[in-house]
């Protein structure tokens, strides 16, 4: 009998189950886009994503020149977190979007998610 290959399945890590839960849900309009946000150990991206066209409207991240510049090395990650929700506000509402629909990626909102939605919320994002 000759040996069938086995289909091998990339297992999901918890994350990425609660975050294709959450997608099922949540889905960006042009009237309202999706901001969508990544943490990684070392830093925090936000997206805001028109899911109609395929399109990032808005990104900012705790990777780029314009938040090293504001955080200085003392600085938290927590406080990085806010810096990058400020920065996604002013630059959406530069882009004329003023509602968007939260995604937090999988990651529990707490903590640094939790302190970029706050931060973006009072930079003057509705959601």
């Amino acid at each position: 009998m000759p040996m069938q290959r086995l289909k091998v399945r990339k297992a999901l890590t918890l994350r990425q189950k609660r975050h294709k839960r959450v997608r099922a849900k949540v889905s960006g309009t042009p009237l309202r886009p999706r901001l969508n946000v990544f943490r990684s150990s070392q830093h925090i991206y936000a997206q805001i994503i028109d899911d109609e066209r395929g399109h990032t409207l808005v990104a900012a991240g705790s990777a780029e020149p314009a938040v090293r510049q504001q955080a200085s090395d003392s600085v938290t990650k927590t406080d990085k977190a806010k810096i990058v929700g400020n920065l996604v506000a002013q630059r959406a509402r530069a882009a004329g979007i003023t509602q968007v629909v939260f995604d937090r990626g999988g990651f529990l909102y707490h903590g640094r998610v939790q302190a970029l939605a706050d931060a973006a919320r009072e930079g003057g994002l509705d959601f």
